[in-house]
């Protein structure tokens, strides 16, 4: 009696963990999600500010205005690169130094996703 005991743990121990895997799929699905929204958030978000800096330095206000345009074309070279990377990784290949260039057949790159947060922040 025991050992069917022990093989019913065993077995509802194995049905849990199978239940514990697709949760964490799902989570691991999501997390993806949320990062490369996040991605489109910032870009969008860089854009507006180049768009906005591009605005405001057309107005005549000084000197101020003209060394923060330098700086922001600096930011801007950067962030072509950036781009170019993240236009990669929507087409559905890695960008990530552990799979770079091989396709992403559909599914999303944690590695891939941590290494443009990391480009862009």
């Amino acid at each position: 009696m025991e050992d069917r005991n022990f093989l019913d743990t065993v077995m509802e121990f194995e049905q849990q963990l199978e239940s514990m895997q697709k949760q964490f799929e799902a989570l691991k699905k999501f997390v993806a999600l949320m990062m490369e929204e996040h991605q489109t958030l910032q870009m969008e978000n860089r854009h507006l500010r180049t768009r906005l800096e591009e605005v405001l330095s057309s107005k005549p206000e000084g000197k101020v205005v003209n060394d923060v345009s330098a700086k922001k074309v600096e930011i801007i070279d950067v962030g072509e690169g950036y781009d170019n990377l993240a236009r990669l990784y929507h087409e559905g290949y890695h960008v990530c130094h552990v799979h770079f260039g091989g396709s992403r057949k559909g599914e999303d790159c944690l590695f891939c996703l941590s290494f443009l947060n990391k480009q862009n922040g």
